[in-house]
């Protein structure tokens, strides 16, 4: 089985990729880590994507079709894949398929967690985190239950990421749609993708999913 999972920051992809890969045995291919450890391991395709990116410049489609290749090259022909952060061009949707296809593999699923921008927006804006440990907080959803203690370690210290504001999470949510717009109608076409709630709960979200995939 081999998925894209889509959704913009925020929406909980994360969470729902690390579920998949626990409940069936999938790989969650990240471009970004897999270019990061390419880079780290030296390995041809990374010397040449650290070459690309020390001189400013972004990575092209056939470095990362060519990590793609590499990384389901390297798992069994009966693990499947969930890809995370690739597609995001038309071009990019048709190179996935004839690398599957050169490996005698398809798509099967292409889920997008649909959010509402304006809860998405409080969902993030709201995020804290433990210091110490990193157990994670919400303003309105999760406080602690002793205020300025952490429940899991006791800690007072508690921090905020920069990029959760506002003004980011719009830009991200823009960027998103402008990226997804070209490939969704192209999966559409294959009738493979399902739209799920993603502002339900957790587990509500996992339920929909895996009655998607059954």
């Amino acid at each position: 089985m081999n998925i894209i999972l889509l959704g913009p920051p925020g929406a909980g992809k994360g969470t729902q990729a690390e579920r998949l890969v626990e409940r069936h045995g999938l790989k969650q291919l990240s471009t970004g880590d897999m270019l990061r450890a390419a880079v780290k391991a030296g390995t041809p395709v990374g010397l040449q994507a650290k070459a690309i990116m020390d001189a400013g410049q972004l990575v092209s489609d056939d470095i990362v079709s060519a990590l793609i290749g590499d990384a389901l090259d390297a798992m069994g022909p009966d693990q499947g894949a969930i890809f995370d952060g690739y597609p995001r061009t038309a071009p990019q949707a048709t190179s996935l398929d004839a690398i599957l296809a050169a490996r005698g593999r398809r798509l099967n699923h292409v889920i997008e967690l649909d959010v509402d921008e304006d809860a998405l927006v409080e969902r993030i804006t709201g995020r804290f985190t433990c210091a110490s440990c990193g157990k994670g907080y919400h303003d309105r959803f999760e406080q602690p239950a002793v205020a300025g203690t952490c429940d899991r370690c006791g800690g007072h210290d508690f921090k905020r990421r920069p990029d959760d504001n506002e003004e980011t999470v719009r830009t991200r949510m823009a960027e998103y749609r402008a990226k997804t717009a070209p490939i969704l109608p192209i999966y559409e076409a294959q009738g493979i993708v399902a739209h799920i709630d993603g502002m339900a709960p957790m587990d509500d979200v996992t339920a929909a999913i895996e009655a998607v995939i059954a």
